[in-house]
């Protein structure tokens, strides 16, 4: 007989055993547990073996939007048939696999070979989270050493933060750069007697936002504040509606986004009145979530600006999105599912074309993942044109760099460290005008055609050059860098000739901090040795510094 015991998720995933050595603690895992004592749940049969498993089903929701309001009933609806979704894979654990309980559960869930995962080691590794925040503390020695984020001069604790944007735009580049002001610029919003209105898009926040507090109260002070608020975040569909009901209480105007499209932009805009009448608009762009809890672990590219056309993009892209309108058009956005694909393809073509006169074209791009189809094979034309391409992909990769006539000229890295790297920039030489761009898309079919996106330039020079040496920096990473072949796999990048560990996100918080100047630039020619050399020269300079 087949019998299904669920491991309760409302007790803890592991547990202390009692121990006479102070200096150990042992743990042992609740399926562990269970299997110990698995015999007293079944009085009067023999069990011959047990086997953990975890199923991971479809989180997809279909649904056919009719309106606003039937989209909020309808994801409640399909949220409650979710636990019962299409299992597409099966983990278990390899030291107690059981052949014969392994084809029973494959059959039963109509899975494939390739959707069975055999785990060496626990199951759900989440639980290690739980380890870290109750035990870890014991043990310094074992946990990173804390970056603690910088706060640019202006926007620090208790300063005008709208006196401060009205001066100058600044970058921000989280978790380098703290979040917090991002929050308060929200916040001084809520209180300001001055502004009129807010409006902002939001796709995922924290459990307990400051963010929608703040918009709550300000709607409830009589601001006109106006949300979409994407109820097809996956994963934060039921967080999104209870947020959606709190924020429509509290007088707001709550939108549900486009019908078949996910609203996945980042932006905010603020509108104020000053004396005599004149209105002032402040923008928030970025590349990440309005979540203060993930901003301290992703890395993401912020905006606070006035920029006049920026501006006017801003309250045109949210009287769009409130008004049903036709897509209206752009002085400085470029938008999906609209134009941004053809912006790319474009600005491509275009690097092709300078590369056949002059012989300079250089392209980075920096994403989470790259599966368009249509881009992927615009990049192979210009890396057969001659064009260097240097792709900073952490996740997943349709491309395949180093193919002889291909995509030789092509290479790809994926950085894995301690900050989940989130942001997505792109960089055209175009003959030194250096066009520089950042967005909530990566270079996927998804964020192209079905969803919402914003790609927004920079402007500002000082901001251009940090982002380009923040790249720079990635491009000589050889602790945590990973390189591709031309097969697919992933290699970690080597050091050559016992040179220094040059960890990127380390020396980029060095970096933002101050404490590093002149960061080589690597965009004009092929990254080598030079430019790690150049990295480790700097390095010793700023220690001899900072001894003197």
């Amino acid at each position: 007989r087949l019998a299904l015991v669920q491991v309760p998720s409302v007790l803890p995933r592991y547990l202390e055993l009692p121990t006479d050595d102070e200096e150990h603690t042992d743990l042992i895992l609740l399926e562990d547990l269970i299997i110990q004592f698995i015999d007293s749940l079944f009085k009067g049969f023999v069990v011959e073996s047990t086997m953990p498993f975890r199923i991971t089903r479809n989180a997809d929701m279909p649904f056919h939007e009719e309106g606003s309001r039937d989209v909020l009933k309808q994801i409640e609806k399909e949220l409650k048939k979710r636990r019962y979704g299409v299992a597409i894979r099966l983990e278990v654990q390899q030291r107690s696999l059981r052949k014969e309980l392994l084809f029973m559960l494959q059959d039963v869930l109509d899975l494939h070979d390739r959707d069975i995962f055999i785990v060496d080691g626990p199951i759900d590794l989440t639980f290690l989270f739980g380890i870290y925040s109750q035990i870890g503390i014991e043990y310094d020695d074992m946990i990173n050493e804390t970056l603690i984020p910088f706060i640019p001069e202006g926007l620090e604790s208790g300063k005008d933060l709208f006196q401060s944007i009205a001066k100058q735009d600044y970058l921000l580049h989280h978790p380098y750069h703290s979040f917090d002001p991002i929050v308060r610029f929200i916040v001084q919003a809520a209180k300001d007697p001055n502004v009129l209105a807010i409006k902002q898009t939001l796709y995922r926040v924290s459990g307990d936002s400051p963010i929608i507090k703040a918009l709550t109260d300000a709607a409830e002070s009589g601001k006109q504040v106006t949300v979409l608020v994407e109820l097809k975040a996956r994963f934060d569909e039921e967080k999104n509606i209870q947020w959606a009901k709190q924020l429509e209480k509290a007088g707001a105007h709550v939108i549900y986004g486009y019908k078949e499209l996910k609203t996945h932009s980042k932006i905010t805009l603020v509108v104020r009145i000053l004396e005599g009448g004149v209105l002032q608009r402040f923008i928030h762009l970025g590349t990440g979530n309005y979540n203060d809890s993930t901003a301290k672990l992703y890395t993401d590219i912020g905006l606070l600006t006035t920029n006049e056309e920026l501006a006017e993009d801003a309250t045109n892209f949210f009287n769009w999105l409130s008004g049903y309108g036709e897509r209206p058009s752009w002085h400085q956005f470029e938008t999906s599912p609209d134009d941004m694909k053809d912006f790319f393809l474009n600005k491509i073509e275009d690097e092709i074309k300078l590369h056949e006169k002059y012989g300079n074209g250089r392209i980075v791009a920096k994403m989470n993942s790259i599966t368009d189809r249509a881009i992927i094979t615009k990049l192979y034309d210009a890396s057969s044109a001659g064009v260097k391409i240097d792709l900073i992909v952490r996740g997943i990769c349709c491309l395949r760099p180093g193919i002889k006539g291909v995509s030789e000229n092509i290479r790809v890295i994926s950085i894995i460290d301690r900050y989940l790297e989130h942001s997505r920039i792109f960089y055209f030489y175009q003959n030194g005008k250096e066009d520089l761009y950042c967005s909530s898309a990566d270079w996927m079919t998804r964020n192209m055609k079905k969803r919402i996106e914003i790609l927004f330039p920079i402007l500002n020079g000082s901001h251009k050059t940090y982002i380009k040496d923040m790249m720079a920096l990635q491009l000589v990473d050889n602790v945590k860098a990973r390189k591709q072949r031309s097969d697919g796999r992933y290699v970690y990048v080597k050091q050559e000739n016992k040179e220094e560990e040059i960890q990127s996100q380390i020396i980029i918080h060095q970096y933002t901090g101050g404490r590093w100047n002149n960061i080589p630039s690597v965009f004009e020619r092929e990254p080598s040795n030079w430019a790690e050399r150049e990295v480790l020269r700097l390095r010793a300079e700023n220690e001899k510094m900072t001894d003197d």
